[in-house]
């Protein structure tokens, strides 16, 4: 379906999905072959907040972007953030046994603009551009958030609703108003 130019796979509408950091303990950022899909402009992002989380990062991921930068081009030919060991974000940053984004622990204490990149603000939406503007939103099933889908269905909370200021963030607060209303309708076509 589309929504204000926008193709929406319909599990954003119908799954459920919600974060359950006590039991995963962040392990998005340091599972997987590649790093977080990111823009020029995320880059620079990055890049003005690098001298605020560098204390932050381990010496790993201090070595990996003093030798490669803040981000690659992986194997598929997208823009990533770089990773350590060929899995884990080098902006990963831990408190306890819990995983955090350097990067976004700074933007909550005020001390940089930049948060963190929309694609891991979206997770676990993947967005796909296909050219000539056209964009596509899809629900990303991955065996590390199952207690994220039994959370989400236990409180009934849709992907869309819990990731619903990442996407007013890329999309605007008018498309997100749009977004409900096709869900509310796509809902209502189900009975």
């Amino acid at each position: 379906m589309e929504v204000g130019g926008v193709l929406i796979s319909s599990d954003i509408l119908t799954e459920c999905f919600c974060c359950d950091y006590e039991k995963c303990k962040g392990i998005c950022c340091v599972e997987g072959d590649a790093g977080a899909p990111v823009t020029m402009d995320e880059i620079a992002g990055i890049e003005d907040a690098l001298d605020t989380v560098w204390a932050d990062l381990s010496a790993s991921a201090q070595s990996v972007i003093d030798h490669q930068g803040v981000a690659y081009t992986d194997k598929d030919g997208d823009l990533v953030t770089s990773i350590v060991r060929g899995k884990d974000c080098v902006f990963t940053c831990y408190e306890g046994d819990n995983c955090l984004c350097a990067l976004e622990r700074a933007y909550r204490k005020g001390k940089t603009k930049f948060c963190k990149p929309i694609s891991c603000a979206l997770y676990p939406i993947r967005e796909k551009s296909f050219g000539d503007g056209v964009v596509g939103l899809n629900y990303n099933r991955w065996a590390v958030c199952k207690d994220a889908v039994e959370k989400g269905k236990a409180l009934g909370l849709p992907v869309y609703q819990f990731l619903k200021e990442p996407l007013i963030r890329r999309f605007g607060q008018e498309w997100y108003e749009e977004l409900c209303e096709v869900a509310k309708l796509f809902d209502s076509q189900k009975d």
